[in-house]
């Protein structure tokens, strides 16, 4: 179940980034026609593609990221309420 877990968080990754590029040119081509500009669209392509980078290198970075080890060893790294695993 873990690897099927894993494999989504890869998965997502890939629809992050054009997700956000594509909701920023669309919100900016939205506010463009609404205001008479010809700019907005471009500005928010350029800030849905960063959003869309920063979101995916998070995600990448803590799908990397090993469990911790707990004192009995179980790798799940959660503690009970009194501090007790």
């Amino acid at each position: 179940m873990g690897a099927l877990i894993e494999a989504e968080k890869l998965v997502q990754i890939a629809f992050v980034l054009p997700a956000a590029v594509l909701i920023g040119w669309l919100g900016g081509a939205w506010l463009d026609s609404r205001l008479h500009q010809s700019w907005i669209a471009l500005a928010g392509f350029i800030l849905g593609s960063i959003s869309g980078m920063v979101s995916a290198i998070r995600m990448a970075m803590t799908s990397g990221a090993a469990p911790k080890k707990n004192k009995n060893g179980s790798g799940t790294g959660k503690t009970g309420p009194d501090g007790q695993p």
